[in-house]
């Protein structure tokens, strides 16, 4: 490589005998040893260590070829980086030119050369550049791995990579959950996708703890974001129930699919924090008249799309309502499985027929688990309502043309069980009251 470039070097070039008074040897364990003809007097005013090699306190300098000489021991891998330091003693280096670096990986080796030499000019030249230029993954892992080891003079270069305070987190987290929620043109929504994304990675733990902790002020917050992003939507479906006929000429049905989309993801992120009550209860409220909103569109492919969408985050909701993390009177309950067991059960045979083999299935993708975990979900809050409430549930699905899914049957044998042995549980709880009270 050529190091000197168009650098002003200095009068004396490495390598002219003719001049030198200095051999450095450099040597591996592996028996490799090249000789560079060098001068004490730039040795010195560069690096440390051969001042004090060649310093009348070293009494162990040896002499070969009427010269001074100097061995630097190196592992093998190493042994270039120290012969380009020692070229660029003889080079006016300027921290500002990157060109004499060659890349981070060799920035980063020449680095642990001058700091282990002693080349404060060098060393500053290194910093400068490694601290300004991109990194790729595996060079930010070897500047993880090596640099912290070479001391305070380096740690500029570690700046980008220090924990940053909680005010700044606090900061960038509250201007993003605001973005990721908000309505932006749609040349935008793949910069929204992407803020998306990374809020929930900031609250994910996972290797490595959350970025920041759920306050109440982060809760808040989410949840008014979350809160107004609904009440576009509210209003969105009421603009669609207004038109006689829906079609996707408008673009409102595209619309409502980027709101569903941000609802399934919003489902995500509040089930971290553990505050979906408030969407549970608007997205109940709102269950009618979004099934009516599909019943009176026109049978499109981008329709299946919208019921796929819809799905999606009823499953959420009802998954939240069925296991317990939203508690919701019986009346609720029952109204939810009411509006959404009639729904999915017609809208499963037509979404699975468009994501296997209709034209559109590329851009279609649906969870194979998501239809399971929806039927399970069904029967956990079947099993919580009353036995006659579960009986009308249960009679309507043996009745119905789909009768496959979602598939009841665990549903219908616990209500068997119970309704048999109903008398004999309550008889016997009877008989204790009444112990209980002659007592």
């Amino acid at each position: 490589m050529d190091y000197l470039g168009s650098e002003k070097s200095t009068s004396s070039r490495i390598g002219d005998r003719s001049t030198s008074d200095v051999v450095v040897r450099i040597r591996t364990e592996d028996g490799r040893d090249d000789r560079l003809y060098c001068h004490s007097q730039i040795l010195m005013e560069k690096s440390k260590y051969f001042a004090d090699r060649l310093s009348e306190n070293w009494p162990t300098c040896q002499i070969l070829d009427s010269r001074n000489c100097v061995d630097v021991y190196c592992q093998e891998s190493e042994f270039d980086h120290h012969v380009i330091v020692l070229r660029l003693f003889y080079v006016a280096v300027d921290g500002l030119v990157g060109n004499l670096w060659h890349g981070v990986k060799n920035a980063i080796g020449i680095l642990q050369v001058a700091v282990k030499l002693g080349c404060p000019q060098i060393i500053t030249a290194c910093v400068n550049y490694l601290e300004a230029v991109s990194w790729e993954e595996s060079e930010e892992e070897d500047i993880l791995k090596i640099v912290p080891r070479l001391g305070s003079q380096v740690e500029p270069i570690l700046a980008r990579l220090l924990p940053v305070n909680h005010s700044s987190i606090m900061g960038i987290f509250l201007s993003t959950i605001r973005f990721a929620t908000s309505c932006p043109p749609p040349i935008m929504n793949d910069l929204k996708s992407s803020a998306q994304e990374q809020l929930e990675y900031m609250i994910t733990e996972d290797d490595d703890a959350p970025l920041l902790t759920a306050d109440d002020e982060i809760k808040s917050e989410v949840k008014e974001c979350v809160n107004r992003l609904f009440g576009r939507f509210s209003n969105l479906l009421e603009a669609l129930l207004c038109e006689v006929e829906l079609s996707s000429d408008g673009g409102k049905m595209q619309s409502f699919q980027t709101f569903l989309s941000d609802l399934s993801w919003a489902c995500q992120i509040l089930t971290k924090l553990e505050t979906m009550r408030e969407l549970v209860c608007n997205w109940m409220d709102a269950s009618d008249k979004i099934v009516n909103v599909v019943k009176q569109a026109r049978p499109t492919a981008e329709l299946i799309e919208t019921k796929l969408r819809i799905v999606e985050v009823a499953a959420k909701i009802l998954e939240a309502i069925g296991y317990g993390t939203v508690i919701l009177p019986t009346a609720k309950r029952l109204h939810m499985v009411k509006v959404w067991l009639p729904f999915v059960r017609v809208a499963k045979p037509v979404i699975d027929s468009a994501t296997t083999t209709g034209d559109d299935a590329p851009a279609l993708k649906m969870d194979s688990e998501l239809w399971q975990s929806l039927e399970s979900t069904f029967v956990s809050i079947i099993l919580t309502l009353p036995s006659v409430e579960q009986a009308e549930i249960l009679t309507e699905w043996l009745e119905n043309e789909h009768i496959q899914y979602p598939d009841l049957t665990e549903a219908f044998e616990v209500w068997c069980y119970r309704s048999k042995v109903s008398k004999r549980r309550l008889s016997f709880i009877s008989v204790n009251h009444e112990k209980i009270d002659t007592h």
